[in-house]
């Protein structure tokens, strides 16, 4: 039986790098989509080819529809066909309440974590369909739920939308056998909160987390890889919340 082929956008630090070795792991032979660090996508593919598959990496901004066809074209040529998809690839912007935003940074954050999972999700439907089926998995966020006031609103309404998304395209997907699912992580301790501009915030939340901790990325990875797998095959259109209990 061959391997599944899996693209997962955003692939080269934080969740998405816990996420790609995970699937090494699991035996994906994978497509390690980023924006700008070549050096961390290729350790992340050197991981994985180490795990004994087969991994390509591809630099791609998925807010532009060319560097996403690109993407796919090269999973596809190098790999095979495209079994699954994770749509991690996202950003924030800085903290802060929003009338206090750039107008630059809301475009980008609507652009990579909005924009960007429609384009890949809209090929993904086309390819997968003509291949008989395959498992798409979004990468929300309890933000979406909870508002991310002072903070980032319009991140969390950039999530909110990606859950209708998820919802909606598993209901007019699943006739083509295609899954489609959502991780949604709570506060992580990742590098993301250094990049918002708060390193510490993983630390000064936890008091608010039920279980008393930010949570780890290899934990996303895990829901995200049972969402992929054969024992989640009758599950679509779920959002799956690994938040603490926030």
């Amino acid at each position: 039986m061959s391997r599944p082929v899996t693209i997962v956008t955003g692939g080269s630090r934080g969740i998405g790098a816990a996420i790609c070795a995970r699937l090494a792991g699991d035996g994906h032979d994978l497509a390690v989509g980023y924006v700008s660090n070549s050096a961390a996508a290729e350790d992340v593919a050197e991981a994985a080819r180490s795990a004994g598959v087969r991994c390509v990496t591809v630099r791609a901004d998925t807010s532009q529809e060319a560097d996403v066809e690109r993407l796919f074209d090269t999973a596809a040529a190098e790999l095979g066909p495209v079994t699954g998809l994770v749509n991690n690839a996202g950003v924030t912007g800085p903290l802060g309440p929003l009338a206090d935003s750039r107008t630059g940074d809301l475009r980008r954050v609507i652009d990579v974590n909005l924009v960007g999972p429609l384009l890949c999700c809209r090929r993904a439907a086309r390819d997968m369909a003509a291949h008989g089926g395959g498992a798409i998995v979004n990468i929300s966020s309890a933000a979406a739920t909870l508002g991310g006031p002072g903070d980032y609103v319009h991140y969390a309404a950039s999530k909110a939308a990606v859950d209708a998304l998820t919802i909606g395209l598993s209901k007019e997907l699943g006739q083509d056998g295609i899954r489609v699912n959502a991780v949604a992580p709570g506060i992580i301790d990742t590098e993301m909160h250094a990049t918002m501009g708060d390193p510490e915030r993983p630390a000064r939340m936890a008091g608010a987390i039920p279980l008393g901790r930010p949570g780890q990325a290899p934990e996303v990875a895990a829901a995200v890889a049972w969402l992929l797998s054969p024992d989640a095959s009758y599950t679509t259109g779920a959002v799956l919340r690994v938040s603490g209990g926030r």
